[in-house]
């Protein structure tokens, strides 16, 4: 099914909610065309919103990395403890 969902996305439609779709999923930031398409009226979104979820996805990441780092000396750390006693 998601298969069928994914290839049905990637049809070519001439406008509609594929450029908006594509705009809030892409990776570039496209900043300047978003303020063309709220100057045209062709649907006002926040462009802010989604630059935030970008950076809070960022902070995650980073912190999810920086636990596992923490975890993996911690390990280590026992580990050499551990074979000091024996």
């Amino acid at each position: 099914m998601r298969l069928l969902r994914q290839i049905l996305r990637r049809l070519p439609f001439r406008f509609g909610a594929r450029s908006d779709r594509r705009l809030r999923h892409t990776h570039a930031r496209h900043a300047q065309f978003a303020s063309f398409l709220e100057q045209s009226g062709f649907r006002p979104h926040n462009v802010d919103r989604y630059e935030r979820g970008l950076q809070r996805r960022r902070l995650a990441k980073a912190a999810l990395l920086a636990a596992a780092a923490a975890l993996v000396a911690w390990i280590a750390l026992e580990s050499v403890q551990a074979l000091t006693l024996f």
